[in-house]
């Protein structure tokens, strides 16, 4: 069988519009790419959601490619210079939501995986993992996949998530950990007044301002080996009052904290009601912890990712734990994981795009890592 291209495949891709959780056909065409490279397919629905689990060959070892083919809203389509979901190319890029997160790599694994298998199967089993429930409350998707995997003796021995890892260059990054991630809301609750007899009511909003300085006036350490500092980002202040000489009964402020491995969400739970209990006065706190920070300890598997990436571009990708939440914080239960990918500069932007020679380098490397992963097991 010819080997894919890249290229027409993450074009495809893009063309289906599965804005989370919508399968919109993109699981289709991943299986039908699949099914016709010799894997056994099989979707697996929980709830909504839709995803697809993939494999070749029975044996261990078993190298898994993950990834999700959801993708966020395209937003206001007229800020858009290409139609965010028509896959066109220009100027040696290929526009489209999704192309760098991450129909685009997925489009390389697919490519990566009909390379390697042209030379014949490998000794051992190469496994997809896809979900449509990612972008999304994430409940449905990959960690629902790996408990069924769990639950029907499917074993994965590692697992490269096909994330845009990258700020700007392929090669500049492989991520091997993430930190983890805090949603707060605290609500001061005072006397409501009027402004001119600010001595008869009772101000919520100063007492707001201080507990919100104390939580994120500044990093909340000095950062770890691996982690940079934990920082809180104040996101919302509303009091709702319409009128300029009425003191409100009631102030809010949200915020989210991203934040290392020197703290656990419980912890810092703990920490923020401590700060808002040493500010006085009546509040109330809401925390949702979306993620906890994990880190895989550098190890064979992230070697083996990194010289994969040295000799098909020529950089020595940093081992790095920065960016948003990923599936990889479910992955790492059950095996060694790298995160590995295109550029994330234009990633949810309109106008979102990826270099046609980075789909073609992130190929190569993908490649590159099977050739090393299963070169031990007698298949070079």
């Amino acid at each position: 069988m010819k080997p894919l291209d890249p290229v027409g495949l993450a074009q495809a891709l893009i063309c289906r519009p599965s804005v989370t959780p919508a399968e919109a056909g993109v699981l289709d065409l991943a299986q039908e790419v699949l099914a016709g490279l010799g894997f056994r397919c099989r979707r697996l629905r929980f709830e909504e959601v839709d995803n697809l689990y993939a494999r070749l060959g029975e044996q261990a070892p078993n190298f898994c490619f993950a990834g999700h083919l959801d993708v966020v809203p395209a937003g206001d389509e007229s800020a858009w210079t290409h139609p965010p979901f028509a896959a066109e190319i220009a100027d040696g890029r290929l526009w489209g939501r999704g192309a760098t997160d991450m129909k685009g790599g997925v489009a390389c694994f697919l490519a990566a995986i009909s390379r390697f298998v042209a030379g014949g199967p490998p000794h051992g089993s190469i496994s997809v993992l896809l979900t449509c429930d990612e972008e999304g409350p994430a409940r449905n998707g990959t960690v629902r996949v790996l408990q069924w995997l769990q639950e029907n003796g499917e074993v994965l021995d590692a697992c490269l998530l096909g994330e845009p890892s990258n700020p700007e260059i392929v090669g500049e990054m492989v991520k091997i950990g993430r930190r983890g991630s805090l949603n707060g809301v605290i609500t001061t609750f005072g006397v409501q007044g009027h402004t001119a007899y600010g001595h008869l009511a009772d101000n919520p909003i100063p007492r707001l301002m201080r507990i919100l300085q104390e939580v994120a006036g500044g990093p909340l350490d000095d950062g770890t080996p691996h982690f940079q500092p934990s920082v809180a980002e104040i996101t919302s202040i509303d009091v709702g009052n319409p009128v300029t000489n009425v003191i409100p009964a009631k102030a809010r402020g949200a915020f989210n904290i991203r934040f290392n491995d020197r703290h656990t969400g419980a912890g810092l739970v703990e920490w923020i009601r401590a700060r808002c209990e040493s500010v006085g006065g009546a509040f109330a706190l809401e925390t949702t912890v979306t993620a906890e920070s994990f880190l895989v300890e550098p190890g064979r598997f992230s070697a083996l990712v990194v010289a994969a990436v040295e000799r098909e571009t020529g950089r020595t990708p940093r081992l790095d734990t920065s960016g948003g939440t990923s599936d990889a914080r479910f992955i790492k239960d059950f095996c060694p994981v790298a995160e590995f990918g295109l550029t994330s500069a234009t990633a949810h932007k309109a106008d979102e795009n990826v270099r046609l020679s980075d789909l073609e380098s992130v190929t190569s490397v993908y490649a590159r890592v099977l050739d090393l992963f299963f070169a031990e097991s007698g298949r070079c």
